[in-house]
C-alpha cells in the first residue's frame, strides 16, 4: 500500500513541514508520521517511548482541566477551540439547515451549484460552507491541523474516510439482489426452501428483498456499501488501513478508526450467517428447556451429553468436542471461534443437534466453493485490520448495521476480541439501543468476556436504521425489533449503560482491572451524557479510570464535547475525511440529520450568536485558539 512507502512518508514531512513547529509533541507527530516505513514493532516502540509526554511539551507535568457546566450551556467554553471566522461559518450552516427546503433538496442543489460554476468554485463554496464544517479535510495528510487543535483542547479522533458511491435506487437494488443471494438460491428456490424447513423453517428477515434492496432507504445518518466485487473490498480494506495508520501518527495510540463490514465482504454471507446464528440461538434454547443463553446456565458437558443421547441423537461426538466450555460449564453450543480460522470450512462447521428431528442437521445451506472462498476473504481483510491495529497500538470500532446483518457482525466481533483484545480493548462492538433485545445482548457478552477472560469495548448509539427497521417487518411481517417510542429507546439506553457502570464498579471494588470493560457514549442528547456523568459519580468511577469515553459527530454539539475534553473526560469527534467531490452525500446525510434534530439545532445555534456578539464586543475579531490540554 502507497501509505506504507519511504516516499509517501517524506511526502508527509514535507506538508506538515510547511506550518511552524510551536512545541515538541508536533515535532513527535513527523517522526511518527515518517516510522511508516519501519516496521510495526519499531513504530509500536516509539510510542511506549513517547507515552510519558502527554500534553503539548514535555515540561509540562500536571494536566490543565477546567470545572465542567453539566448544562452544556457556556458559550465561550464551548467555541474557545475555534477561531471567529469558523463561528460564523457554523452559524451560517445551521440557518441552511433550517430551511426545509434547502435540506430536503440538498443533493441536487449542490449538483446544480457544481454544474454552474464549475468545479473549483464549487468546491471553494463547499469547503467555506458544509464541507469546511463537517468535514476535517481531503486525506489523512491535510486532516493533520484539525486532529491537533483537537487533541490540544483534549478531544481525541475517530476517524473515518467519509467517501462513498452516489448511484441510483435502481444500480443499488441490482447490486443487492445480486450479491445477496446464495448460488444454491439462483439455482433452485424450492431447494432452498425445503432445506430451510428441515431447520426450523424460512426466516424472512434474513433474506434480501428488493423492495429494500436500496439499505439508503429511509436511513439519514450511516454510510452505506454496495458490494461490487472482491476487488472494491481489498480497496476498502486498504482505506481501512490508511486510517488505522493516520490515527497512530497523529494520536500517541489514543484515536480510533471506525469500520463496517459490509464494506470488507459479500452481503450475502452475513445474511446466511445471522440466520445459522439465529437459528443456533433456537436449538439452544430447545436444549435449554427454554431456559434462555446457554452461557448463563452453568450446564456440564456431561449434562449436555445426557440431554441429546435421551432425545434419540447419535454420533454427537464430533459436536461435543467443538463446544465451548470452562470449568463453569457451556460458554457456547457451537464453534464459534471457527468463524475467525481463515482455513476451516463454514459449511462442514455448523452441524447441531436437532431435538424435534432428533438427529444431527445443518444449520447453514452447502456454500459453493465461490462462496467458501469469498467467506474467508472477508475474514482475511478483519484479522488484517484488527492485527495491524494492534500493532500500530489503536483501536477499531467496529459500526453496527441492519437487524438483519448485525447478528453476524456482533458474532465476528464478539470472537475477534477473544482473540485480540488480551490486554487492552482494541476492538469495540456498537450497540443500537432502539432495539428491544440489546440489554440482553449486552449482559450475555459481557459474560461471554468475563468467562473467555478478553478485554470488552462497547460503544452506545441510539441506533441510525429505526424507520427501515420498523417498514422492512411490517412488509415481509416478522416482528419489528424496534422499542415502540423515543422514551423506550432513552430508557433502554440508560439501562444499558448502568449495567456497564456496574459491573466496572465491581472490578474496581475487586481490586480488579476495571479497564476490561470499556464504553463509549455516543450520543448527541444532553441528558444521556448528563446521565452518564451522574452515574459515574454516584458508583464511584473517575475519568482518570480511562473506562468510560464520550463521542460526537465533527460539527455536531460541541457544546458537549469540547467542556467534556476540556474538564479531563475522555471525549471524542467522530471525523470524516475525503475529497470534496467524493463526500457529498456524506453532507447530504449531515444535513437531512440536523433537520431532524432540531432542539439541538436551535442551542447550537443559540450559542454561536452568543459567542459571535461575545468576541464582536470584546474586539476578538482575530482571535486564535492556543490550547493547552491534555486529552485523558
Amino acid at each position: 500500500m502507497a501509505f506504507l512507502k519511504i516516499s509517501t512518508s517524506r511526502k508527509c514531512s514535507q506538508i506538515l513541514l510547511q506550518e511552524p513547529f510551536r512545541n515538541d509533541v508536533y515535532a513527535r507527530l513527523v517522526r511518527s508520521l515518517t516510522s511508516t516505513a519501519n516496521g510495526p514493532a519499531e513504530q509500536h516502540q516509539q510510542r511506549r517511548n513517547s507515552s510519558s509526554v502527554s500534553g503539548p511539551s514535555a515540561v509540562d507535568t500536571k494536566p490543565k482541566f477546567d470545572p465542567l457546566d453539566t448544562s452544556f450551556a457556556n458559550p465561550e467554553a464551548t467555541f474557545k477551540s475555534k477561531t471567529t471566522w469558523e463561528i460564523f461559518r457554523a452559524y451560517i450552516v445551521y440557518q441552511l439547515c433550517s430551511s426545509s427546503y434547502l435540506v430536503e433538496n440538498n443533493m441536487q442543489l449542490m449538483k446544480l451549484c457544481k454544474a454552474v460554476f464549475g468545479e473549483k468554485l464549487f468546491t471553494v463554496m463547499m469547503k467555506m460552507t458544509f464541507y469546511g464544517h463537517f468535514v476535517a479535510g481531503e486525506d489523512q495528510y491535510r486532516i493533520v491541523p484539525t486532529l491537533k487543535r483537537l487533541r490540544s483542547f483534549g478531544v481525541k479522533p475517530i476517524l473515518d474516510y467519509s467517501v462513498e458511491e452516489d448511484i441510483t435506487q435502481e444500480e443499488a437494488e441490482k447490486r443487492e439482489v445480486e450479491s445477496s443471494m446464495s448460488e444454491i438460491e439462483k439455482r433452485d428456490q424450492d431447494a432452498a426452501q425445503k432445506e430451510a424447513e428441515t431447520v426450523g423453517g424460512s426466516l424472512p428477515q434474513y433474506h434480501v428483498d428488493k423492495q429494500f434492496a436500496d439499505r439508503r432507504y429511509k436511513v439519514q445518518s450511516a454510510r452505506t456499501y454496495f458490494y461490487l466485487n472482491e476487488a472494491t473490498c481489498e480497496r476498502n480494506m486498504e482505506v481501512f488501513t490508511n486510517c488505522l495508520h493516520a490515527v497512530a501518527g497523529a494520536t500517541y495510540g489514543t484515536g480510533i478508526t471506525a469500520i463496517k463490514l459490509t464494506a470488507l465482504g459479500r452481503p450475502q454471507l452475513l445474511l446466511q450467517l445471522s440466520e445459522v446464528i439465529m437459528r443456533a440461538r433456537t436449538l439452544a434454547s430447545e436444549i435449554m428447556g427454554g431456559k434462555g443463553n446457554v452461557i448463563g446456565q452453568h450446564l456440564t458437558l456431561e449434562e449436555l451429553d445426557k440431554r441429546l443421547f435421551q432425545a434419540g441423537i447419535k454420533d454427537t461426538n464430533k459436536f461435543l468436542e467443538k463446544v465451548t466450555k470452562d470449568s463453569q460449564g457451556v460458554i457456547h453450543l457451537f464453534p464459534w471461534s471457527g468463524l475467525l480460522d481463515e482455513n476451516s470450512e463454514l459449511s462442514d462447521s455448523f452441524r447441531v443437534p436437532c431435538l424435534k428431528e432428533g438427529r444431527m442437521v445443518r444449520l447453514l445451506s452447502q456454500l459453493s466453493k465461490k462462496e467458501e472462498e469469498m467467506f474467508r476473504n472477508m475474514v482475511h481483510r478483519l484479522n488484517t485490520l484488527v492485527q495491524t491495529a494492534k500493532d500500530l497500538d489503536v483501536r477499531i470500532m467496529i459500526d453496527a448495521e441492519q437487524t438483519y446483518f448485525q447478528p453476524a457482525i456482533s458474532r465476528l466481533t464478539l470472537e475477534l476480541m477473544q482473540k485480540y483484545n488480551t490486554e487492552k480493548a482494541i476492538v469495540f462492538n456498537t450497540y443500537q439501543c432502539y432495539l428491544k433485545e440489546t440489554l440482553n445482548e449486552v449482559k450475555t457478552d459481557l459474560n461471554q468476556a468475563k468467562r473467555q477472560k478478553f478485554f470488552f469495548g462497547a460503544k452506545l448509539v441510539r441506533g441510525a436504521y429505526i424507520d427501515q427497521e420498523r417498514a422492512r417487518a411490517a412488509a415481509l411481517g416478522y416482528a419489528d425489533p424496534t422499542n415502540p417510542s423515543y422514551e423506550a429507546t432513552t430508557e433502554t439506553y440508560h439501562q444499558t449503560l448502568t449495567e456497564c457502570l456496574t459491573r466496572i464498579k465491581v472490578l474496581k471494588d475487586q481490586g480488579d482491572v476495571c479497564s476490561k470493560i470499556g464504553i463509549m457514549v455516543a450520543s448527541h442528547n444532553e441528558d444521556t451524557v448528563r446521565f452518564a456523568l451522574s452515574q459515574m459519580k454516584e458508583i464511584g468511577i473517575s475519568p482518570e479510570d480511562k473506562v468510560i469515553c464520550f463521542g460526537q459527530l465533527l460539527g455536531m454539539c460541541d457544546f458537549i464535547t469540547f467542556p467534556l475534553g476540556q474538564a479531563g473526560y475522555s471525549a471524542y469527534k467522530y471525523i470524516p475525511y475525503g475529497p470534496v467531490n467524493e463526500v457529498l452525500p456524506y453532507l447530504s446525510r449531515r444535513a437531512m440529520e440536523n433537520k431532524g434534530v432540531l432542539k439541538k439545532l436551535v442551542k447550537e445555534r443559540t450559542l454561536l450568536r452568543k459567542e459571535l456578539f461575545r468576541r464582536i464586543l470584546r474586539g476578538q475579531f482575530f482571535y486564535k485558539p492556543n490550547g493547552n490540554y491534555t486529552p485523558v
